[in-house]
Formats: structure tokens, C-alpha cells, sequence
């Protein structure tokens, strides 16, 4: 292994990049601040600032009169100090006008709807998920929660400062008939506002919806144009779509969120005594605005029902109907409103509304995963093989006759909070057994947790021999995934069919280095040892140093052990060169859509990785099922829309191994669970025929005999490579 050098020339390059990454760091746990020697100062404490609140609503809502109160509280609070103008109805212009105005700081302040930010702010379709949250107050609970603040947060990709939510209240249908069940609506015209999300929530109800302008609508519903159509109470009477439908149906199915941001270069000039003002302000007005949609919404249902419309209030049966017919949509939007932010919702509603866990009316599984880092495509992955898993037990009557249910919590590759998630986890009573990801520094760093908890851990992809082999008699980790100690030979092995000559590049982690370890000791023993092999760390920015060594040193192939951010760095790195190396890497890079994001680089490479699992390569009825309940559940087209379906089909397996050793045994005692794994009959998986898949001194269910090399077509598609 190469030497560390004093001060190489790329520490120029990296240095900064480390110093910014810090910077983003902190910019990401707390809301931009300003500094006591710039803006503090930037502002006479005996000047009056004045600031331009820009909305799109009229002056006589809800959301106007709160925006008001706000600038009247602050001119108060501030002594006079700050002076807001609230201009309404798009006098500064429409909202994705006054969105850049405010990114542009030429708007102090922004009330618009989150369905407005969809396109920047893919997140904000959140509040959009159809039939999701089961009550008004639990969304409350989300907005003004952990879900919440991720939501906030990701507008400072923008340049927005997220404050708080208001609103205009839930959605309702109306009609020229009864909407009392989703059947109600095959065939008919729903008018919406333009929104994949609205358009797939329709459909699922066999409707077709029509985008149409909102100031159009009422026209449309009198001419026939369209047969309904979804707005919250507020909208239907101000736009008088109750004078031209005959029906109401109370569905509050949907909430017309309004997100209240402060332009990032504003508050970054404000003194922060001031901004936090604001900040503050605005957040305990939240509770007013809300109590005052609701006061109002009071007095335009009794307006609703005097013009003669019938109204219908949901009952829950109903309700629970439609949410059915639904349910798919949040699977379908969880990579794009963010898989952490799906999962924390659903960890609390669960909390909430599933039995109490000391009941064990219930079967949970936990999964312990990155789902909002670098590799948050792994961890949705992972997630969704759960998932397909747990939905055929369910169908099946679940485990021991109870449902089953997943709780993923998400570590953002943090050891520490890794740890701290599987102590969480197993107190729950009712919870059998925990999912891993894909970073085998996590879990390496859990490994005396969870056999101090004794509570069964379920590994689909980490692959570092150590999480197997890590030296405790009672084991509990049980794996379907490769085992370092055997795919680092099989990878070098293959390395040598095209080179005799190879390099070696390893990210800094267990993984990495005992990968590395691995590989330059096989290498040797067969005559060829690496001419070079080099360590880089995490979060390195510039690779064009180490891949000059390497080209130097004569290599004629590159071996890379990387993950996916990283390693598109050093592909684009090796693309660049006049001469690239072919690369042999580990799966470390794949996950998400790593072939979208490096397709150029990737078509001016020979590049091959290691592989266990394809639903093209491994055809049988299972594996067709499986990859058909993705298609349906996620709305994929074929086959080559699944992203990483090894870790899909192996963490499918994982489940359905797990649940057989629950029902072999009678008991959902994890020590007996444990025991029972390590006792477990041959078993026909998806990835392959078990035989069996462990045992008491084996807890790795794959072994060389199951890996392959594979490549990108040149559409994309991952291909076994012929040897």
C-alpha cells in the first residue's frame, strides 16, 4: 500500500472542499445565522427596516389577515424597527414570479402554496398525498414536526429560509352527483390543477384528470367541460363552483398547504435578534391562522348549504375505501418527497395508531438504513424489498395472524445514531427482528449492540466479512449479501482475466480498507501483485492525483472499491483521461440512479462490477413475481426501471426467511427466532434455492458460487458479462 505523503498538492483542492462540507454541515442542523462582525452591523439600530411581504390570495381570507397580524406583531415587537407591507392577490406578480423574486432577495417575504415549489422543491408535494394522514391534527403533528423541519430545510437549496406552514385549508370534492365511494367516479372528468400526483390520484379512482386553469373552472363545471372537481372550502365559495354543483363531499382528502419563507440574502442582512423575531412570530401565528380557516370554514359550509347543495361527510369506512385505492401513491412518491421523510412520517403514525407494543398485536420489523444521505437510493431499495415482502404476508393473514408492519428509522450513515436507532428499536416489544443497509460501517460499529440486545439483525447488501466473523459466540446477524472475505478474491480474480497489472483504489472505511487488505494479499499470491494501491477518504472532491499515479505505476486496470459519490468522481476522473484504464469495482457504486447520473463517463469506459442478484439473470416463477409486484406497487414500465434489485430481491428474502423461522417456531422470542434461523429447513428464495440458508457457526447465505460480473448496456440496462 502506498505511503501517505507530507502535503500533496491535491490537499489545495480538497482543503476547501472539506471546509465548505463543514460549512453546508452546519447551514443543514440550524437555520442560516448571521455573523457578529457582517450583518449585525449591516443595519443602524436606529433605522427603520422595511420589508415586502408578497401572497396570492385575496384580502378578505385566512391567509391574508394572518399575514397582516404577522406584520402588525412584528412592528410591535421590533419597536417600530421593522416595517412589513403585505401585498396580496399577486400584485407583485404571480408565484413562481414572486418565488424567484424572493430567491433573487428583491422579495423580503413569500406565502405561497407548497404545490407551487413541486418543480424546484420536489418534497412539497407532501402535503398532497391523497387520503395519507388519517386526521386534520395529525398533519398538523407532521407539519410541526421532524417531517416538517425536513421540509423547511430543503429550501435553502433555493435560497429560501423555510419559516412555518399555514394553510387554506383540506380539500373536498365536488359534483353533479354523489362521490361516496371511489367507484362513483369511473369514467367521469375531474378538474385539477396541473400535478402528476392529482393525475395518478384520479386514476386510481378510474377518472380522467383535466389540468384547467382555477379562474376557468367554474366555466368548465357549467359548461360540461369537466364533471368535478377537489378545492378546500374557501376556493369553492370565492369561485362560486357551489352555484354550478349540486354535490359536496366533506373528504379532506388533500391539504392546500402554504409554506411562509423569508428570502435567504434578506435574512442573512436582518440582525439576528430581528430575524429570530420574525422567525418566531410567524411560527405562533401558525396556530391563529389555522383556528381562523376552521372559524370560517364554518360559516362557507352553512353559504354551501343554502344554494341547495347536497353535502356529504365521509364516514370512515368510506374514507378508509379511498385511502386504499391510494395507498400506492405514497410508495410511488417516496424517492421523489424523500424516502426519510415518508418513513418518520409513517414511524409516528404508527406510534400513534398501531397497538400499544407491549400488546404484540402486531409483527414489527425495523429497518436501520441511510434514507436521506448519499445513499438514500440503497436504503429505498432495501425498503421497498421489505415492503413487497411484507404485503405478501399480509395477504397471506400476516405472521401468527397479526399484521405486519415496518418501521424504518433512518441513521444518515452516523455510526452513533445507527447504534442509537437499534436501541430504540428493540424496546419495542412487538418487534421481531432489524433490516441493516448498505454501509458495513454502520452496522460494524452495532455489531456489540445488537448482541448485547440480542435481537436479530437482517442484512441485505453491507457486505464486510467482520459483520459475520466479528468473534461473538451468540450471534445474531444474519446475512444475504456477499461476504468480503470471499467476493474481494472472486473480484480480483476476475480482474486478472483482462489485467495483469491492476491498481487498487479503496474508500477510507472498514469496507474499504479491508477490501483493499483482501485483494493485495490474493493478488500476490497469484504473481501479480497491485503496482499501486492508494486510500482516499470520504467526501473527496478530486481524484485526477491518485488516477496519474496509478496511469505512472503502469497499471493497465483499475480495481475500485467506492461508493456511489465518490466513485462517480473517479469515473468521470478516468473518463477524462486520454487512455482510461478498464475499471473492475465493487456493487459499493451502484444504488439510486448512478447510470443516469454518469452515462456519459460510463459509455467511455470498460466497466464492469460485481453482482449477485438480476432479474434478468435469475428467470423463475419467483423471481417473475416479485418483479411484477414492484412493477404494479411503483408504477415501473419493465424490468430495468427497478433500481438495485439485488438489494430488492435479497432483502425479500431476509423477510420471508425471517417470517418462516417465526412460524417453524410458534414464538416471536427473538432468542428463539435467532435459534430457529440457525435451523432452518431448505428453503426456495428468489435469489436462490437455500440449502439451507444458515446455520450455527454459517450465518452468510451466499457464497462464491453466487457472484457474477456485470456491465451497463449501452441503454442502461445491467448485463452479465460473458466471460
Amino acid at each position: 500500500m502506498t505511503s501517505p505523503r507530507l502535503l500533496p498538492k491535491k490537499w489545495l483542492f480538497t482543503i476547501p472542499v472539506i471546509l465548505l462540507s463543514l460549512f453546508a454541515l452546519i447551514q443543514w442542523v440550524s437555520p442560516p445565522k448571521v455573523t457578529s462582525s457582517g450583518a449585525q452591523n449591516s443595519v443602524p439600530n436606529d433605522k427603520v427596516i422595511h420589508l415586502r411581504f408578497g401572497h396570492n390570495l385575496a384580502e378578505d381570507t385566512a391567509l391574508h389577515a394572518a399575514a397582516q397580524r404577522f406584520a402588525d406583531q412584528v412592528k410591535a415587537k421590533s419597536h417600530g424597527r421593522i416595517e412589513i407591507e403585505v401585498f396580496p392577490a399577486q400584485l407583485l406578480g404571480n408565484d413562481h414570479q414572486m418565488v424567484e423574486m424572493a430567491r433573487q432577495g428583491e422579495l423580503d417575504l413569500l406565502l405561497t402554496p407548497t404545490a407551487k415549489l413541486s418543480v424546484p422543491v420536489p418534497s412539497m408535494q407532501y402535503a398532497d398525498l391523497p387520503f395519507f394522514f388519517p386526521t386534520r391534527e395529525d398533519l398538523y403533528q407532521m407539519l410541526d414536526g421532524e417531517p416538517g423541519r425536513m421540509l423547511l430545510q430543503d429550501l435553502q437549496a433555493i435560497g429560501l429560509v423555510g419559516v412555518t406552514f399555514w394553510e387554506n385549508g383540506f380539500k373536498h370534492f365536488t359534483s353533479n352527483f354523489a362521490l361516496t365511494q371511489p367507484e362513483d367516479f369511473q369514467g367521469k372528468r375531474i378538474r385539477v390543477m396541473k400535478s402528476r400526483m392529482l393525475r395518478d390520484q384520479f386514476a386510481a379512482f378510474g377518472a380522467e384528470a383535466l389540468p384547467i386553469d382555477f379562474y376557468k373552472t367554474r366555466q368548465a363545471l357549467q359548461d360540461g367541460v369537466v364533471d368535478g372537481q377537489e378545492n378546500p372550502l374557501a376556493a369553492i365559495v370565492s369561485m362560486g363552483f357551489h352555484q354550478v354543483q349540486s354535490h359536496l363531499t366533506l373528504s379532506h382528502h388533500g391539504y392546500l398547504a402554504y409554506v411562509l419563507a423569508i428570502s435567504e440574502k434578506t435574512f442573512a442582512d436582518l440582525p439576528r435578534n430581528l430575524g429570530l423575531l420574525l422567525l418566531d412570530t410567524a411560527r405562533e401565528i401558525t396556530h391563529w391562522e389555522r383556528a381562523e380557516v376552521q372559524q370560517r370554514e364554518k360559516a362557507l359550509l352553512e353559504t354551501i348549504t343554502q344554494a341547495g347543495v347536497q353535502v356529504h361527510q365521509l364516514t370512515e369506512h368510506e374514507r378508509q375505501m379511498f385511502a386504499a385505492k391510494t395507498a400506492h401513491i405514497v410508495r410511488q412518491y417516496e424517492e421523489v418527497i424523500g424516502t426519510d421523510i415518508i418513513s418518520k412520517t409513517e414511524a409516528l403514525l404508527l406510534q400513534k395508531y398501531g397497538p400499544p407494543p407491549e400488546q404484540q398485536a402486531q409483527v414489527v420489523i425495523g429497518l436501520n438504513a441511510d434514507l436521506s444521505s448519499v445513499g438514500k437510493g440503497a436504503g429505498l431499495a432495501i425498503k421497498r424489498g421489505a415492503m413487497l415482502a411484507i404485503d405478501q404476508l399480509n395477504k397471506q393473514g400476516g405472521i401468527q395472524g397479526k399484521p405486519v408492519r415496518l418501521l424504518a428509522l433512518d441513521h444518515r450513515i452516523t455510526s452513533s445514531l445507527g447504534e442509537k436507532n437499534v436501541e430504540q428499536l428493540a424496546q419495542r416489544a412487538d418487534l421481531v427482528a432489524i433490516i441493516g443497509g448498505k454501509h458495513s460501517a454502520v452496522i460494524a460499529s452495532e455489531v456489540p449492540v445488537i448482541n448485547r440486545l440480542k435481537v436479530p439483525y437482517l442484512v441485505p447488501w453491507a457486505a464486510a466479512a467482520q459483520l459475520t466473523e466479528h468473534g461473538y459466540e451468540d450471534n445474531y446477524i444474519f446475512r444475504v449479501s456477499a461476504n468480503d472475505r470471499l467476493a474481494s478474491e472472486f473480484i480480483a480474480e476476475q480482474t486478472l482475466r483482462i489485467a495483469k497489472k491492476p491498481a487498487l483504489l479503496a474508500e477510507n472505511s472498514i469496507w474499504g480498507r479491508n477490501n483493499l487488505e483482501q485483494m493485495e494479499t490474493y493478488l500476490r499470491t497469484q504473481g501479480h501483485p497491485a503496482v499501486k494501491a492508494i486510500i482516499y477518504n470520504r467526501g473527496q472532491a478530486s481524484f485526477y492525483q491518485e488516477l496519474e499515479d496509478i496511469q505512472q505505476a503502469g497499471a493497465d486496470a483499475l480495481i475500485l472499491v467506492a461508493n456511489s459519490k465518490e466513485g462517480s468522481l473517479i469515473l468521470q476522473a478516468m473518463a477524462a483521461e486520454s487512455q482510461p484504464l478498464p475499471i473492475v469495482s465493487h456493487w459499493g457504486l451502484l444504488g439510486g440512479h448512478f447510470y443516469q447520473n454518469n452515462q456519459q463517463a460510463i459509455n467511455h469506459l470498460d466497466l464492469r462490477f460485481f453482482q449477485t442478484f438480476s432479474f434478468r439473470k435469475h428467470k423463475s416463477p419467483l423471481s417473475d413475481q416479485l418483479q411484477q409486484a414492484y412493477l404494479d406497487s411503483y408504477l415501473k414500465e419493465s424490468v430495468d426501471d427497478i433500481d438495485s434489485p439485488s438489494a430488492v430481491a435479497q432483502t425479500y428474502d431476509l423477510v420471508m426467511l425471517l417470517a418462516k423461522a417465526i412460524e417453524l417456531s410458534g414464538s416471536t422470542e427473538r432468542s428463539v427466532i435467532k435459534q430457529t434461523l440457525e435451523q432452518l429447513p431448505n428453503y426456495q428464495g428468489v435469489v436462490k434455492y437455500y440449502a439451507p440458508a444458515f446455520t450455527a457457526r454459517r450465518h452468510d447465505a451466499l457464497n462464491s458460487k453466487d457472484f457474477y460480473m456485470a456491465r451497463f448496456s449501452e441503454k442502461g440496462k445491467i448485463v452479465p458479462v460473458i466471460p
